[in-house]
C-alpha cells in the first residue's frame, strides 16, 4: 500500500515537471476549458457581438449580434436566454443562447391540427413527436400571442422552438439582442 502511494506521488511530480516544461500546450487547454465552465455553469449569456451556431437550426454559422432592446419585425433574427419548460428535463438549457426568427408577433394566432403548427393560417412547420434522445415532444398549444411574447423558430425541421410547448413562446425580456447573420 505504502509502495502504491510513493509510485502515485512520484508519477504525479513527473507529470506536474512535464506540464511546467510545456505550459505553452496546456495553458490554451485550460483557457478553453475554463471558458466553457463559466459559459455553462456561471453565465451563459454571451458578451461578445460575434454569434456562432453549432446547430442546425438556422443555415447561418457566423453572425453579428446587436445587444439591446429592439423593437421586433416577423422576419427578425434574434438571440435569446432560453427559459422554457425543458430546462426541468435539461438544466443545461437555463440561460442559454438560443439563435431563431421571429415568425409569431403579438395577437397572431397560432394554431395546431396533426402536429402542424400555422400563425394566423399560415403553416410555419410540424412539431416532431420525439426529440432526440426519443423523449416525447408535445406541440404547442393553439392560442394567441400575448402582448410582450413572440413566437420563434428555425428553418430546420429538427429545430428546438416554439413549435413544442417545453420551449414556448418567447418572452420580450428573454431577447438578448437582434443577428445579423454573415455565413
Amino acid at each position: 500500500m505504502k509502495t502504491l502511494a510513493i509510485r502515485f506521488v512520484a508519477n504525479f511530480t513527473d507529470f506536474l515537471r512535464h506540464m511546467r516544461a510545456r505550459w505553452y500546450l496546456y495553458l490554451p487547454v485550460f483557457a478553453v476549458w475554463a471558458f466553457a465552465y463559466a459559459r455553462v455553469f456561471i453565465d451563459p449569456t454571451p458578451r461578445v457581438p460575434v454569434l456562432f451556431n453549432w446547430t442546425p437550426s438556422l443555415p447561418y454559422s457566423v453572425a453579428l449580434v446587436q445587444y439591446g432592446p429592439h423593437t421586433l419585425r416577423r422576419g427578425d433574427y434574434v438571440v435569446f436566454a432560453f427559459a422554457g419548460e425543458a430546462q426541468a428535463a435539461y438544466p443545461g438549457l437555463h440561460g442559454q443562447p438560443f439563435f431563431k426568427i421571429v415568425r409569431g408577433m403579438p395577437g397572431d394566432a397560432v394554431t395546431v391540427e396533426d402536429r402542424v403548427v400555422a400563425i394566423n393560417g399560415e403553416v410555419v412547420g410540424q412539431a416532431k413527436t420525439h426529440a432526440y434522445d426519443r423523449r416525447p415532444l408535445d406541440p404547442i398549444s393553439a392560442t394567441v400571442i400575448p402582448p410582450g411574447h413572440y413566437y420563434v423558430q428555425g428553418t430546420s425541421p429538427d429545430s428546438f422552438d416554439s413549435r413544442y410547448r417545453a420551449s414556448g413562446l418567447v418572452r420580450a425580456e428573454q431577447v438578448l439582442g437582434t443577428v445579423v447573420p454573415l455565413f
